[in-house]
């Protein structure tokens, strides 16, 4: 028989799987000696069961639950209803991993009207009484709105009631009476919501308490938790069931929460709050204002000695920060939870080092601490902690690259950049539908970006990410009018000038001002990245296109660039032009002309790029974008281009149709480009080469250029556009009497080059993994429009995350795997990147380690955060 019950005494740490990580810690704790309530855990494989059973908890595991209630009751000496020494419990949620406040508990369960008659017969204290009553009405609130879902603000509506009739301002000072009043208040609305009357069996109360905790794995706040910070639906929800301990019995008992060193710096000094006369659930939802918990040592001294000796003693044990909740009852201490504290990256990184310094851990258990995705708010401005707490935001959309922004509103990229150089101090954010190549300049004017479409991996996103910009997107709720330069939203109009604030960390939107604070990269800092990089095996590049977005990705720790587009830099005033010109030519000889104008240009682009690499190895995409991506769209800019190549507009405006194609990501780009304009290509060597030898003869650094043919699929076609790299790059090398060397690759992006890796690793010396196409093309959806129908998919648990944000092992990993292994039988010193964007997120890094690459590439503020990844999939794999 499966055992889906243990007593706290039958677990251990170690079971965090089964028993959740509060029931773990519960059971921990009572091993080492803890003063804990003796209760028992139900199975995170109990909940699994109860959703495979058409969310019903069956017999079976009913009849094990009772079986441990009758056990409990001996334990404590109590029991269930009766009324001489009645039995009350708490039920609480517990997942593997911490998931503060996302799901439901339930205090004080098995008080009725006679339980609490018969309670205040044996205690003639008055106060005893107003003790009673406020134990009942807040079980009746808690249970109403937790199990039977009857709305919170019903109660609410009257204590406040209540309160006001009796002129008084906190719940505290409502007497044992009005309490009393309350509770019947409470029982007749739970009546009037639900039909039926509040339940008074204590048996009935456990099991309808236990389902809402199962039930609120699956609630909207959960779910969205689970899919921010990786954690999967089959995990479940386990539920401890503990006697309750009361903190609010008199004067001589209280509440608190406490940690032992500061979640917000990692100092090394207890932090917390207490309560007394309060439940947990006073602490925590701010109802009164709690005093520091030096002050338990004046009001409590036996109880502070004994928690000062547990907090040394569970950080001893755990060698981590603890966040710790517990409760006296009449002066003796009851420890209700600990686990290892949430903490600000910041502190993350002090606690880390600190940890090591005093002997507790090692520099592996140090990198294993720290969670890669909180360093991405040490790495960008943030919102002042303070104002943010006093702020709630009015909408929500994808946090798709982190930050804070706040500034006045504008509608288009020009405007952005105009506002910028008219007034270099003005603070713009850019709203859009979506963004698009064009907009960049204005993207590099804005303090942030918000834009309405889109998701993780849309243009915005990655273009935000590469530059640190703060972008949120794919907010579906804006209502949005361009033509007029206002959208709606919360039901607000905002116009242009208007401010609006926006955190790119968790996607949230305020409406005016909030003030935000410069990035801080503390020593602690080079320290842990410096482990980190003593113990990784995966190489980290950078995705750059301009020579400051290569500096910054130096500093952050990149070891060469993985990825240049080159098609951004065309999109400059000054080679838009030139570029349209050989769009719109009739002849070879036309076309040729109209590319060596953008030649010493784009040789200038690479020069930087070299230099700022100084010698570490770069890798250049031939344009990948599809043509009609440069032409005008505005009428003054065809006429201006007609006038420039002395045609008519008509006849641009023919060209510009007949580039206009029904799915352009599937369409003439890529390769196929070079195919049918080998002059494209052969310009682009030529810039590559001659950049990389000038850069030789004037620095001094070895260069060895990387060239990547982007979305090939068939090998033929590498092997044209291959040749004329080749003849290119080889009469410049041979004309300059140089010994340079360089590799030609490739980009695996379509599901085709990835079944045939081995035919095309014949052409291609490198392989670099697209994951953003491949994706794409794996699961036949646009990375652009799949945010319009992805959130349906969620909700229906067809996928658990976004495939562009962390790559799909099952479907996209196998092709990435397969390429590998295929790869390396043709040629076994092929070099095997990623430059997708899951370059950058942590679980894609660990899979790409295991998988066997030799370098993942990213935008430079994910430099660190891939750094950290790949050390910790190397650590994990050595354990």
């Amino acid at each position: 028989m499966k055992k889906y019950v243990y007593l706290f005494t039958e677990g251990n740490a170690g079971m965090r799987e089964l028993l959740g990580g509060k029931g773990a810690n519960l059971a921990e704790m009572t091993n080492i000696g803890m003063p804990v309530p003796q209760g028992f855990t139900i199975t995170t494989e109990a909940c699994t069961q109860y959703y495979e059973d058409g969310r019903q908890i069956n017999d079976d595991i009913m009849a094990e639950i009772m079986k441990n209630v009758e056990i409990m009751e001996q334990i404590n000496g109590k029991k269930f209803g009766d009324l001489k020494n009645p039995l009350l419990v708490s039920v609480r949620s517990g997942a593997r991993a911490s998931m503060p406040g996302m799901m439901d508990t339930i205090l004080n369960l098995g008080l009725n009207d006679e339980v609490v008659a018969a309670m205040i017969a044996g205690n003639p204290d008055p106060k005893f009484e107003r003790f009673v009553y406020d134990s009942y009405r807040r079980f009746i609130q808690m249970f109403s709105d937790v199990v039977m879902e009857v709305g919170k603000k019903y109660f609410e509506q009257l204590i406040d009631a209540m309160k006001e009739k009796k002129g008084v301002t906190y719940d505290v000072e409502l007497t044992a009476a009005d309490l009393k009043e309350l509770a019947e208040q409470f029982k007749a609305e739970y009546k009037k919501q639900l039909g039926e009357d509040f339940p008074s069996d204590p048996v009935v109360q456990l099991k309808e308490a236990i389902r809402a905790v199962f039930r609120s794995w699956d609630n909207p706040r959960a779910n969205v938790y689970r899919r921010d910070n990786d954690i999967p639906y089959s995990w479940g929800t386990a539920v401890n069931v503990m006697p309750m301990v009361f903190g609010n019995l008199n004067e001589n008992s209280g509440t608190g929460v406490a940690f032992t060193r500061d979640p917000a710096t990692g100092e090394k000094k207890l932090m917390g709050e207490f309560l007394t006369n309060a439940q947990g659930e006073d602490v925590v939802a701010g109802v009164r204002t709690p005093m520091p918990i030096s002050e338990m040592e004046q009001k409590f001294p036996e109880a502070y000695e004994e928690f000062i000796d547990v907090c040394n003693k569970l950080e001893d044990h755990y060698r981590d920060m603890q966040d710790m909740e517990f409760t006296v009852e009449n002066g003796k201490l009851y420890m209700l939870q600990c686990r290892n504290g949430k903490r600000t990256a910041k502190a993350a990184l002090k606690i880390a080092c600190d940890l090591v310094d005093e002997g507790m851990i090692d520099e592996k258990q140090a990198v294993l601490m720290i969670d890669p995705r909180n360093l991405d708010t040490l790495l960008h401005p943030g919102f002042d902690a303070d104002a943010l707490k006093k702020a709630t935001p009015m909408g929500k959309g994808l946090g798709a690259s982190p930050g804070a922004a706040c500034g006045k509103i504008v509608f288009s990229a020009e405007d952005a950049k105009a506002a910028v150089e008219a007034d270099p101090k003005a603070k713009v954010v850019l709203v859009r539908l979506e963004t698009s190549p064009e907009d960049i300049e204005g993207m590099k004017s804005a303090q942030g970006i918000l834009t309405v479409r889109g998701g993780m991996t849309s243009h915005a996103a990655v273009v935000a990410r590469g530059m640190g910009k703060c972008c949120v997107s794919g907010c579906g709720d804006i209502k949005m009018d361009e033509e007029n330069k206002k959208f709606e939203l919360a039901g607000k109009t905002f116009h242009e000038g208007d401010f609006i604030s926006i955190d790119g960390s968790t996607g949230a939107i305020y409406d005016g001002i909030i003030p935000t604070v410069d990035a801080q990269i503390a020593g602690e800092f080079g320290r842990i990245m410096g482990w980190a990089d003593k113990y990784r095996r995966l190489g980290v590049r950078t995705n750059a296109d301009t020579p400051k977005d290569a500096q910054k990705a130096r500093e952050l720790g990149a070891e060469g660039i993985g990825l240049t587009r080159t098609e951004h830099m065309f999109f400059e005033a000054d080679r838009i032009a030139a570029f349209r010109e050989m769009i719109c030519s009739d002849t070879l000889e036309e076309r040729v002309a109209a590319l060596a104008k953008i030649e010493p240009m784009q040789q200038a682009d690479f020069e930087g790029l070299y230099e700022a690499m100084e010698g570490d190895p770069v890798t250049i995409r031939l344009l990948d974008p599809p043509l009609h991506e440069f032409v005008p769209t505005e009428e003054d800019d065809i006429a201006a281009l007609a006038k420039a190549q002395g045609k008519s507009v008509e006849a641009i405006k023919a060209v510009i149709a007949s580039l206009h194609e029904f799915n352009p990501m599937m369409g003439h780009r890529g390769c196929r480009l070079a195919v049918t304009y080998p002059e494209i290509a052969e310009m682009q060597t030529r810039a590559i080469i001659k950049a990389a030898l000038a850069v030789r003869a004037r620095c001094g650094y070895k260069i060895e250029p990387q060239i990547m043919i982007p979305l090939v699929g068939e090998v033929k076609e590498l092997a044209f556009v291959k040749g004329v790299v080749v003849k290119a790059a080889d009469e410049l090398i041979k004309e300059a009497g140089s010994d340079m060397k360089y590799l030609v690759g490739t980009m695996i992006e379509i599901p085709r080059a990835a079944l045939t890796a081995d035919e095309v690793a014949r052409e291609a010396e490198f392989f670099s993994f697209g994951t953003n196409d491949l994706t794409q093309m794996t699961f036949g959806f646009s990375r652009d429009d799949a945010g319009k129908f992805l959130k349906d998919y969620y909700d229906k648990k067809i996928y658990e995350s976004d495939p562009f944000a962390r790559v799909d092992q099952n479907g996209v990993g196998k092709l990435v795997a397969m390429a590998v292994k295929l790869g390396r039988q043709t040629r076994p010193d092929i070099h095997l990147g990623v430059c997708g964007e899951h370059g950058g997120d942590p679980s894609s890094v660990e899979f790409f380690h295991k998988t066997g690459l030799d370098y993942v590439s990213c935008s430079p503020f994910r430099v660190p955060i891939a750094r950290l990844a790949a050390a910790q999939a190397a650590i994990k794999e050595g354990k």
